[in-house]
């Protein structure tokens, strides 16, 4: 859990410290020709924007708001997409075009399975019963003893009749 707590506090500073990373990488590893500058511009704001974007929708869920800790594929899948940016940043050109096929691939999964889960917990379990003559309906709602007041039984009314004065 502890684990999964931390991912959660780093989704946002990984939003500004990976893109100073692939700058700092270019500076240090001597990215190279005027096209690594260019990619570099374009990369920057894109891992930006993508970190962003994936946190927020981490971040949306109602299971990791309530515990604090994103899920286990959401670690993992972090970890991993953002392992491939570090590594993007040594500039190596051996590896650089796979790492960075791998990197928007990681994005886009990481993507759709923030979005599936996201939408999973959000759209509610509706259970339908079919009647004996194939009619379905959908069961009424039960609330739990515990939420009910104590001493009100369920087909308790209670009115508030208003009082005019006469001015």
């Amino acid at each position: 859990m502890v684990l999964r707590r931390v991912f959660l506090r780093w989704l946002f500073p990984a939003a500004f410290v990976l893109p100073l990373w692939l700058f700092v990488g270019w500076i240090v590893f001597s990215g190279g020709s005027g096209w690594a500058l260019l990619w570099l511009l374009v990369a920057m704001p894109t891992v930006f924007v993508s970190q962003l974007l994936i946190a927020l929708l981490i971040r949306a869920r109602a299971a990791v708001r309530s515990t604090r800790a994103v899920s286990w594929r959401d670690a993992a899948g972090v970890a991993l997409w953002q392992a491939v940016i570090v590594a993007l940043g040594f500039f190596d050109s051996r590896v650089f075009f796979p790492l960075l096929v791998l990197s928007v691939v990681g994005a886009l999964v990481l993507f759709w399975s923030s979005l599936s889960q996201l939408w999973n917990e959000a759209r509610g379990a509706v259970t339908v019963l079919h009647a004996s003559d194939g009619t379905a309906y959908i069961p009424p709602v039960r609330e739990p003893s515990a939420e009910r007041p104590a001493g009100r039984a369920d087909g308790d009314v209670i009115v508030v009749s208003e009082v005019r004065r006469p001015e």
